[in-house]
Protein backbone atom coordinates (compact mmCIF):
# COMPACT_ATOMS: atom_id res chain seq x y z
CA UNK A 1 0.00 0.00 0.00
CA UNK A 2 1.41 3.39 -1.00
CA UNK A 3 0.81 6.69 0.75
CA UNK A 4 1.87 9.78 -1.11
CA UNK A 5 0.92 13.47 -1.27
CA UNK A 6 -1.05 13.64 1.96
CA UNK A 7 -3.43 16.56 2.08
CA UNK A 8 -6.45 17.50 4.16
CA UNK A 9 -9.86 15.87 4.42
CA UNK A 10 -11.35 19.13 3.20
CA UNK A 11 -9.59 18.63 -0.13
CA UNK A 12 -11.04 15.16 -0.45
CA UNK A 13 -14.59 16.45 -0.01
CA UNK A 14 -14.25 18.97 -2.82
CA UNK A 15 -15.21 16.33 -5.39
CA UNK A 16 -18.79 15.23 -5.91
CA UNK A 17 -19.86 12.14 -3.95
CA UNK A 18 -20.55 8.86 -5.75
CA UNK A 19 -23.30 7.79 -3.34
CA UNK A 20 -26.81 9.16 -2.91
CA UNK A 21 -27.88 10.66 0.41
CA UNK A 22 -29.28 7.38 1.72
CA UNK A 23 -26.05 5.47 1.12
CA UNK A 24 -23.92 8.36 2.41
CA UNK A 25 -25.91 8.34 5.64
CA UNK A 26 -25.36 4.58 5.97
CA UNK A 27 -21.56 4.92 5.90
CA UNK A 28 -21.50 7.98 8.16
CA UNK A 29 -19.87 5.96 10.97
CA UNK A 30 -17.04 3.94 9.47
CA UNK A 31 -13.83 2.37 10.68
CA UNK A 32 -10.60 1.52 8.91
CA UNK A 33 -7.80 -1.04 9.21
CA UNK A 34 -4.06 -0.36 9.13
CA UNK A 35 -0.83 -2.24 9.78
CA UNK A 36 2.23 -0.84 11.57
CA UNK A 37 4.25 -0.68 8.36
CA UNK A 38 1.48 1.10 6.44
CA UNK A 39 0.59 3.43 9.30
CA UNK A 40 4.24 4.49 9.52
CA UNK A 41 3.92 6.02 6.06
CA UNK A 42 1.05 8.28 7.12
CA UNK A 43 2.30 11.67 8.24
CA UNK A 44 -0.88 12.63 10.08
CA UNK A 45 -4.02 10.59 10.64
CA UNK A 46 -5.76 13.72 11.89
CA UNK A 47 -5.42 15.19 8.39
CA UNK A 48 -6.86 12.05 6.86
CA UNK A 49 -9.65 10.63 9.04
CA UNK A 50 -12.74 12.13 10.64
CA UNK A 51 -12.42 12.71 14.38
CA UNK A 52 -13.43 9.63 16.35
CA UNK A 53 -12.83 7.13 13.55
CA UNK A 54 -12.04 3.73 15.02
CA UNK A 55 -8.73 2.38 13.69
CA UNK A 56 -8.08 -1.35 13.77
CA UNK A 57 -4.45 -2.48 13.73
CA UNK A 58 -3.94 -5.80 11.95
CA UNK A 59 -1.42 -8.08 13.68
CA UNK A 60 0.13 -10.16 10.91
CA UNK A 61 2.28 -13.13 11.89
CA UNK A 62 5.88 -11.98 12.22
CA UNK A 63 5.02 -8.40 13.18
CA UNK A 64 6.89 -7.49 16.39
CA UNK A 65 4.58 -6.64 19.26
CA UNK A 66 6.62 -3.49 19.94
CA UNK A 67 5.63 -2.21 16.48
CA UNK A 68 1.96 -2.91 17.24
CA UNK A 69 2.22 -1.12 20.57
CA UNK A 70 3.99 1.90 19.08
CA UNK A 71 1.31 2.22 16.39
CA UNK A 72 -1.46 1.96 18.99
CA UNK A 73 0.21 4.60 21.17
CA UNK A 74 0.66 6.97 18.24
CA UNK A 75 -2.98 6.66 17.12
CA UNK A 76 -4.23 7.15 20.67
CA UNK A 77 -2.12 10.28 20.99
CA UNK A 78 -3.64 11.56 17.74
CA UNK A 79 -7.07 11.13 19.31
CA UNK A 80 -8.38 7.98 17.64
CA UNK A 81 -9.99 4.97 19.34
CA UNK A 82 -7.69 2.03 18.60
CA UNK A 83 -8.68 -1.63 18.18
CA UNK A 84 -5.66 -3.94 17.78
CA UNK A 85 -6.10 -7.49 16.54
CA UNK A 86 -5.44 -10.41 18.89
CA UNK A 87 -4.95 -13.44 16.59
CA UNK A 88 -4.99 -16.42 18.97
CA UNK A 89 -2.76 -18.68 16.87
CA UNK A 90 0.24 -16.32 16.89
CA UNK A 91 0.15 -15.92 20.70
CA UNK A 92 2.48 -18.49 22.26
CA UNK A 93 0.93 -18.69 25.73
CA UNK A 94 -1.34 -17.07 28.32
CA UNK A 95 1.53 -15.15 29.86
CA UNK A 96 2.23 -13.45 26.53
CA UNK A 97 -1.46 -12.72 26.05
CA UNK A 98 -1.72 -11.03 29.44
CA UNK A 99 1.44 -9.06 28.76
CA UNK A 100 0.01 -7.76 25.50
CA UNK A 101 -3.36 -6.90 27.06
CA UNK A 102 -1.72 -5.14 30.02
CA UNK A 103 0.78 -3.19 27.95
CA UNK A 104 -1.83 -2.05 25.40
CA UNK A 105 -3.97 -0.84 28.30
CA UNK A 106 -1.26 0.78 30.39
CA UNK A 107 1.12 2.11 27.73
CA UNK A 108 -1.23 3.02 24.87
CA UNK A 109 -4.59 3.60 26.56
CA UNK A 110 -6.25 0.84 24.50
CA UNK A 111 -9.68 -0.35 25.65
CA UNK A 112 -10.80 -2.18 22.49
CA UNK A 113 -9.80 -5.42 20.77
CA UNK A 114 -10.67 -7.58 17.80
CA UNK A 115 -10.36 -11.23 18.84
CA UNK A 116 -9.90 -13.88 16.15
CA UNK A 117 -8.32 -17.24 15.50
CA UNK A 118 -5.79 -15.94 12.99
CA UNK A 119 -4.57 -17.30 9.69
CA UNK A 120 -1.85 -19.72 10.80
CA UNK A 121 -2.56 -23.37 10.04
CA UNK A 122 -0.59 -24.50 13.11
CA UNK A 123 -0.91 -22.46 16.33
CA UNK A 124 2.31 -21.26 17.91
CA UNK A 125 1.03 -22.34 21.33
CA UNK A 126 -2.09 -23.62 23.04
CA UNK A 127 -4.38 -20.81 21.89
CA UNK A 128 -6.24 -21.17 18.60
CA UNK A 129 -9.61 -19.42 18.83
CA UNK A 130 -11.32 -16.21 19.87
CA UNK A 131 -13.43 -18.26 22.29
CA UNK A 132 -10.31 -19.25 24.20
CA UNK A 133 -9.21 -15.62 24.36
CA UNK A 134 -12.58 -14.54 25.74
CA UNK A 135 -12.62 -17.39 28.28
CA UNK A 136 -9.44 -16.07 29.92
CA UNK A 137 -11.32 -13.10 31.34
CA UNK A 138 -8.25 -10.93 30.77
CA UNK A 139 -10.02 -8.30 28.68
CA UNK A 140 -12.63 -7.66 31.38
CA UNK A 141 -9.94 -7.71 34.07
CA UNK A 142 -7.99 -4.94 32.32
CA UNK A 143 -11.04 -2.82 31.57
CA UNK A 144 -11.52 -3.34 27.82
CA UNK A 145 -14.85 -1.79 26.85
CA UNK A 146 -15.29 -2.99 23.25
CA UNK A 147 -14.63 -6.54 22.07
CA UNK A 148 -15.23 -7.45 18.45
CA UNK A 149 -15.19 -10.89 16.85
CA UNK A 150 -14.94 -12.07 13.26
CA UNK A 151 -17.88 -12.82 10.97
CA UNK A 152 -17.76 -14.84 7.76
CA UNK A 153 -20.64 -14.05 5.36
CA UNK A 154 -19.21 -16.43 2.77
CA UNK A 155 -18.12 -19.17 5.17
CA UNK A 156 -14.65 -20.12 6.32
CA UNK A 157 -13.02 -23.29 5.01
CA UNK A 158 -10.31 -23.06 7.67
CA UNK A 159 -13.02 -23.63 10.29
CA UNK A 160 -15.63 -25.65 8.37
CA UNK A 161 -13.57 -27.76 5.97
CA UNK A 162 -16.69 -29.58 4.78
CA UNK A 163 -18.08 -26.38 3.28
CA UNK A 164 -20.91 -26.04 5.82
CA UNK A 165 -21.26 -23.28 8.41
CA UNK A 166 -21.79 -25.53 11.43
CA UNK A 167 -18.69 -24.52 13.39
CA UNK A 168 -18.76 -20.80 12.59
CA UNK A 169 -22.46 -20.68 13.51
CA UNK A 170 -21.82 -22.46 16.81
CA UNK A 171 -18.99 -20.04 17.53
CA UNK A 172 -21.17 -16.99 16.94
CA UNK A 173 -23.88 -18.38 19.22
CA UNK A 174 -21.30 -18.97 21.96
CA UNK A 175 -20.08 -15.39 21.57
CA UNK A 176 -23.66 -14.12 21.66
CA UNK A 177 -24.10 -15.91 24.99
CA UNK A 178 -20.77 -14.54 26.24
CA UNK A 179 -21.88 -10.99 25.45
CA UNK A 180 -24.32 -11.25 28.37
CA UNK A 181 -21.43 -12.17 30.71
CA UNK A 182 -18.97 -9.41 29.86
CA UNK A 183 -18.95 -5.74 30.75
CA UNK A 184 -17.68 -4.94 27.24
CA UNK A 185 -19.86 -4.07 24.27
CA UNK A 186 -19.50 -6.71 21.57
CA UNK A 187 -19.95 -6.63 17.80
CA UNK A 188 -19.12 -8.68 14.73
CA UNK A 189 -16.79 -7.37 12.02
CA UNK A 190 -16.68 -9.23 8.72
CA UNK A 191 -14.17 -10.01 6.02
CA UNK A 192 -14.47 -7.65 3.03
CA UNK A 193 -17.17 -8.51 0.50
CA UNK A 194 -18.26 -7.24 -2.90
CA UNK A 195 -21.70 -8.86 -3.08
CA UNK A 196 -24.30 -7.08 -0.94
CA UNK A 197 -26.85 -9.90 -1.32
CA UNK A 198 -24.44 -12.49 0.08
CA UNK A 199 -23.89 -10.29 3.12
CA UNK A 200 -27.55 -9.45 3.78
CA UNK A 201 -28.63 -13.09 3.36
CA UNK A 202 -26.00 -14.14 5.90
CA UNK A 203 -27.05 -11.39 8.33
CA UNK A 204 -30.64 -12.60 8.14
CA UNK A 205 -29.59 -16.21 8.63
CA UNK A 206 -27.54 -15.63 11.77
CA UNK A 207 -30.30 -13.40 13.19
CA UNK A 208 -32.71 -16.30 12.70
CA UNK A 209 -30.26 -18.48 14.66
CA UNK A 210 -30.45 -16.09 17.60
CA UNK A 211 -27.45 -13.80 17.10
CA UNK A 212 -28.14 -10.22 18.20
CA UNK A 213 -24.70 -8.63 18.00
CA UNK A 214 -24.31 -5.56 15.72
CA UNK A 215 -22.54 -6.32 12.44
CA UNK A 216 -19.86 -4.10 10.90
CA UNK A 217 -19.58 -5.05 7.23
CA UNK A 218 -16.12 -5.17 5.68
CA UNK A 219 -15.74 -3.39 2.34
CA UNK A 220 -12.66 -2.92 0.19
CA UNK A 221 -11.51 0.60 -0.49
CA UNK A 222 -10.78 1.71 -4.06
CA UNK A 223 -8.05 -0.36 -5.70
CA UNK A 224 -6.94 -1.89 -8.96
CA UNK A 225 -9.11 -4.82 -10.01
CA UNK A 226 -6.10 -7.15 -10.19
CA UNK A 227 -5.19 -6.27 -6.59
CA UNK A 228 -8.68 -7.06 -5.35
CA UNK A 229 -8.83 -10.39 -7.16
CA UNK A 230 -5.53 -11.40 -5.56
CA UNK A 231 -6.83 -10.50 -2.09
CA UNK A 232 -10.15 -12.23 -2.74
CA UNK A 233 -8.38 -15.44 -3.77
CA UNK A 234 -6.12 -15.40 -0.72
CA UNK A 235 -9.03 -14.70 1.66
CA UNK A 236 -11.42 -17.24 0.18
CA UNK A 237 -14.37 -15.00 -0.63
CA UNK A 238 -16.67 -16.91 -2.97
CA UNK A 239 -19.66 -14.96 -4.35
CA UNK A 240 -17.60 -11.79 -4.08
CA UNK A 241 -14.90 -13.26 -6.30
CA UNK A 242 -17.55 -13.95 -8.93
CA UNK A 243 -18.55 -10.28 -8.82
CA UNK A 244 -14.95 -9.27 -9.52
CA UNK A 245 -14.53 -11.85 -12.27
CA UNK A 246 -17.68 -10.55 -13.97
CA UNK A 247 -16.31 -7.03 -13.79
CA UNK A 248 -13.00 -8.23 -15.28
CA UNK A 249 -14.89 -9.52 -18.34
CA UNK A 250 -16.34 -6.06 -18.98
CA UNK A 251 -13.74 -4.33 -21.15
CA UNK A 252 -15.21 -0.91 -20.37
CA UNK A 253 -14.56 -1.42 -16.63
CA UNK A 254 -11.45 -3.58 -16.68
CA UNK A 255 -8.91 -0.77 -16.46
CA UNK A 256 -10.96 1.52 -14.22
CA UNK A 257 -10.13 1.30 -10.49
CA UNK A 258 -12.71 -0.52 -8.40
CA UNK A 259 -14.76 1.63 -6.03
CA UNK A 260 -17.22 0.20 -3.47
CA UNK A 261 -20.16 2.24 -4.77
CA UNK A 262 -22.34 -0.73 -5.78
CA UNK A 263 -21.89 -2.82 -2.63
CA UNK A 264 -22.38 0.17 -0.32
CA UNK A 265 -25.49 1.27 -2.20
CA UNK A 266 -26.89 -2.26 -2.01
CA UNK A 267 -26.25 -2.48 1.73
CA UNK A 268 -27.74 0.97 2.31
CA UNK A 269 -30.90 0.14 0.38
CA UNK A 270 -31.28 -3.07 2.34
CA UNK A 271 -30.78 -1.32 5.69
CA UNK A 272 -33.31 1.37 4.77
CA UNK A 273 -35.89 -1.32 3.98
CA UNK A 274 -34.91 -3.43 6.99
CA UNK A 275 -34.04 -1.00 9.81
CA UNK A 276 -34.10 -3.83 12.35
CA UNK A 277 -31.20 -5.57 10.59
CA UNK A 278 -28.08 -6.33 12.64
CA UNK A 279 -26.01 -4.53 9.98
CA UNK A 280 -24.96 -1.26 11.59
CA UNK A 281 -21.93 0.23 9.79
CA UNK A 282 -19.02 -0.45 7.45
CA UNK A 283 -15.38 -1.29 8.10
CA UNK A 284 -12.91 -0.31 5.38
CA UNK A 285 -10.03 -2.50 4.23
CA UNK A 286 -7.74 -0.04 2.39
CA UNK A 287 -6.44 -2.55 -0.15
CA UNK A 288 -5.52 0.24 -2.55
CA UNK A 289 -3.91 2.43 0.11
CA UNK A 290 -5.01 4.25 3.26
CA UNK A 291 -5.11 7.68 1.64
CA UNK A 292 -7.10 6.40 -1.35
CA UNK A 293 -9.67 4.71 0.88
CA UNK A 294 -9.99 7.65 3.27
CA UNK A 295 -10.37 10.14 0.43
CA UNK A 296 -13.17 8.09 -1.14
CA UNK A 297 -15.02 7.71 2.15
CA UNK A 298 -14.62 11.38 3.05
CA UNK A 299 -15.87 12.42 -0.38
CA UNK A 300 -19.19 10.67 0.27
CA UNK A 301 -19.94 12.54 3.49
CA UNK A 302 -21.73 15.89 3.14
CA UNK A 303 -20.92 16.95 6.70
CA UNK A 304 -18.48 16.14 9.49
CA UNK A 305 -19.47 12.63 10.68
CA UNK A 306 -19.83 11.43 14.26
CA UNK A 307 -18.13 8.05 14.65
CA UNK A 308 -20.22 5.32 16.25
CA UNK A 309 -18.64 3.28 19.00
CA UNK A 310 -20.82 0.15 19.10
Amino acid sequence: MAFLNFGSRTDAKASSPDLDAEAASFIDNWSIEVMPRTAAKVESFRALLPAGTRVYIAHIAGTPFEDMLATARRLTEEGFPVMPHFPARIIPDLTTLETWVRRYREEAGVTQALLLGGGLTKPEGTLESAIQLLETGLFDRYGFRHLHVAGHPEGNRDIDSDGTTAQVDAGLLWKQDFSARTDAQMAIVTQFAFDAAAVTNWAERIADLGVRLPIHIGIAGPAKLQTLIQFALSCGVGPSLKVLQKRAMDVTRLLAPYEPTDVVSGLAQYKASNPESLISQVHVFPLGGIRTAADWMNRQLPAEPQAAMA
